[in-house]
């Protein structure tokens, strides 16, 4: 599904001594499945994740999604994967203060109103919220139910690839586990990728990158080393 070649993100460009966020990474991902990619801070992970999600552009080198040359395409293409096959979950929740968890759920919603709401339902009820639960606001939540109703958010438009940059960050051990059960489920027939820089939550990952000064330093995989 994704292809990287030669990818490269050059930071300080301007100065003698450049910094290396990704250097000629080259690296393909499975069309599903949970990849975790995981590194020290400021060690590129995140910066490869905003690069294939069209949140970055490259300074040098290509990455492909099903073929096609991210690099090239238009700020309009740009959107498009973003809003119709691209999810996103982030590290906080980003949920509208003052919506209920439904309100919040389809909220970028591409299908009618009534149809978003029976699917937006359907999904919280999966993903572990009451129906009682619905109408309430993230104030009124735990924490680790306002990130579940992101990641509702996120599953909403049936993205192919969800990307998820350390979803679990800010939630307790249990919370954490919870969220990466539904990624997990999420990841049988979609892609699911998940930026952390703590290896328990990955531990039922397809795939595992482990990313050190902007270059990959291991990949394994379930069946052993890559």
């Amino acid at each position: 599904m994704f292809e990287l070649k030669n990818a490269t993100m050059i930071y300080d460009m301007d100065k003698e001594e450049k910094a290396y966020a990704m250097n000629r990474i080259n690296l393909t991902f499975p069309d599903k499945g949970l990849v975790g990619i995981i590194g020290p801070s400021g060690s590129g992970k995140s910066t490869m994740m905003y690069t294939m999600s069209t949140l970055k552009r490259l300074t040098e080198g290509d990455i492909l999604y099903n073929g096609e040359s991210l690099s090239g395409i238009s700020e309009k293409r740009r959107q498009e994967l973003r809003r119709y096959e691209f999810g996103f979950v982030f590290q906080r929740h980003y949920l509208v203060s003052y919506m209920t968890s439904l309100e919040n759920a389809i909220l970028a919603a591409s299908c009618p109103v009534n149809e978003a709401k029976a699917k937006a339902e359907k999904i919280l009820v999966d993903i572990g919220l009451k129906k009682s639960e619905f109408n309430k606001t993230p104030a009124q939540l735990s924490g680790g139910l306002r990130q579940r109703v992101a990641i509702a958010r996120a599953m909403m438009n049936d993205p192919k690839v969800l990307f998820a940059d350390e979803p679990t960050a800010s939630l307790d051990h249990e919370n954490a586990f919870l969220v990466m059960d539904r990624l997990k489920e999420y990841s049988k027939d979609r892609l699911v990728v998940v930026i952390t820089h703590d290896h328990s939550i990955i531990k039922d990952a397809d795939t595992v990158i482990e990313v050190w000064d902007g270059s990959i330093s291991n990949v394994t995989t379930k069946g052993g080393q890559a």
